[in-house]
């Protein structure tokens, strides 16, 4: 999807690598690489390719090959991002270390003097990839990832990344020619990104500054005619819905919405999917429901019997998107797949399921003509999920699904574990089986003694039971021979459990100092306005 934007943009030398996509261009196309693409994280712009076998090799190519008073001064504040794919670099930060002691050093020697390394915010952003021994040096011409689009004001758990939702509303063809409903919102990433395709506004609107702009060579003039530019945006004729069960989650989608300036276009409401109704007119369905990992349900699987038969009575006619992680809450959906796109949600082995809603039987279906769309991406030519689920394991060091415990749903009011590996007791281990194991000489010896001191109720001699009661009876006379009022004194080195002082008032260090009586306690902002 990124190739086919830069292609719109007008891109030349676009090549899909892995993760990634090149391309070439002059400046103008940088800036509106970066103001327009919806399915980048950010725009890098090499200035050194080259090879090398360690990271002290690394420094000197970067000191010496490349002249940083083109791109920075002593007082431009930077910082090094590093990713690795090496079997010679085992340590991403040492690399991004030895690149920044390179340029430090490159200055100290020239000018006695290191520019300053800043994490947050910093004037030049460099960024070093390294694939085995092919190492590239780039500039960072985007600064915060351009996921942030800006309209974000709060969001909810887990929420769906801006720049994934753009790519999703792709591969589906949106371009806002019906209406879009997301039952299952969340924070309205969804139907916000959807109303931006819509009307062909450039997701970088909404950002306060791009890392280009510090440069020393940045274009104010070129860069503002880009951002005012607004003659390819067009009008929406549809209307776009999102729904959620929860509260909070409609409050920050339609505070999203607003944020946005589309509260027009989109209409946020509080709706449970099984109280879900058919749309007026045609509509398309993308929507992220919860798959167990980050965010759950009561029951889970439920949910997904919910989803496909809301599509079946009340989405007719129409085609439906669904995102999810696990074999078993697409089954649940009971529908057969048209389209199953894989894809990753963060770490997690993703598919995007396409389901075509028709009335009738599908034999009916074919019978009038009607194909299901099986172009994008056919059934058969997917990677199966057990198979991505390993190598992302391996991309990402997380353990494979055996490996970790799983997570038990309420499924019918019984609780289950996904598969056919469920808890299963070990009869050779249990004593409530039918049949019990011989007992051990030991567990033989503990019963008799057990059953022995039942049957004797208080003690196994008559001369222990007068010990006891006299032990009984000379407490009791010392007790009554007490003066009336008298306390018993403890003994005065007795010390405060906190502090390690002698205890001599009752109230603790902890209770003195929320009194007020250490000094300078509570002197933070609440402490400032009484003072005021």
């Amino acid at each position: 999807m990124l190739a086919k934007e830069l292609i719109e943009l007008g891109a030349d030398d676009i090549q899909i690598g892995r993760r990634m996509v090149s391309f070439t261009g002059d400046k103008r196309m940088m800036y509106r690489a970066n103001f327009h693409l919806r399915t980048a994280i950010r725009v890098l712009k090499p200035i050194l390719h080259f090879n090398a076998k360690d990271a002290d090799e690394i420094y000197d190519i970067v000191k010496k090959r490349i002249q940083w008073e083109d791109y920075m001064t002593v007082n431009t504040s930077f910082a090094v991002d590093s990713v690795v794919y090496s079997d010679e670099f085992r340590h991403s930060k040492f690399v991004a270390y030895r690149v920044k002691d390179a340029i430090a050093d490159y200055f100290r020697e020239k000018e006695g003097k290191r520019p300053s390394v800043q994490v947050t915010n910093p004037d030049i952003t460099l960024h070093i990839h390294i694939a085995q021994e092919r190492c590239t040096l780039s500039l960072d011409s985007s600064g915060e990832s351009l996921h942030r689009r800006g309209y974000r004001q709060e969001a909810v758990e887990a929420p769906l990344n801006e720049v994934l939702a753009a790519g999703m509303l792709l591969q589906t063809g949106w371009k806002g020619e019906t209406d879009f409903v997301d039952p299952m919102c969340g924070s309205g990433t969804l139907p916000i990104e959807a109303a931006l395709i819509a009307r062909n506004i450039a997701p970088g609107v909404f950002r306060k500054e791009f890392a280009f702009e510090k440069w020393a060579d940045f274009d104010q003039e070129m860069f503002d005619e880009i951002y005012n530019d607004d003659s390819a945006e067009r009008e929406f004729e549809h209307h776009i819905y999102g729904y959620d069960i929860d509260w909070k989650a409609v409050n920050i989608a339609t505070n999203n919405v607003r944020a946005a300036g589309l509260s027009k276009d989109i209409t946020i409401e509080r709706r449970d999917m099984a109280d879900f109704v058919e749309m007026e007119g045609p509509a398309l369905m993308v929507t992220n429901p919860p798959y167990g990992e980050r965010i759950t349900t009561d029951d889970l699987l439920g949910l997904y019997r919910t989803i496909g038969e809301r599509l079946k009575h009340a989405f007719k006619g129409n085609d439906a998107w669904v995102l999810s992680y696990r074999k078993e809450c697409f089954d649940k959906i009971g529908l057969k797949a048209s389209v199953i796109i894989p894809l990753y949600n963060g770490a997690l082995p993703c598919e995007m399921r396409k389901y075509e809603l028709f009335d009738g039987k599908f034999k009916e279906f074919r019978e009038s003509g009607e194909e299901l769309d099986k172009s994008e991406r056919p059934m058969a030519e997917r990677r199966p999920l057990r198979e991505r689920e390993e190598r992302a394991a391996k991309a990402f060091g997380m353990k494979r699904e055996e490996e970790r415990p799983r997570r038990r749903f309420n499924d019918d009011n019984r609780g289950r574990s996904f598969g056919d590996d469920r808890r299963k007791f070990n009869d050779d281990n249990r004593r409530f089986n039918d049949e019990r194991r011989p007992l051990s000489k030991r567990e033989m010896a503990e019963r008799n003694d057990s059953e022995r001191y039942a049957e004797d109720t208080n003690y196994s001699s008559l001369y222990e039971r007068h010990h006891e009661f006299a032990k009984m009876q000379a407490a009791r006379e010392r007790t009554a021979a007490r003066p009336q009022g008298e306390k018993r004194e403890f003994r005065s080195e007795k010390r405060d459990f906190r502090g390690g002082k002698p205890a001599g008032d009752k109230r603790s260090q902890r209770a003195q100092r929320f009194a007020g009586s250490k000094p300078g306690f509570n002197k933070g902002r609440a402490g400032k306005k009484r003072e005021e």
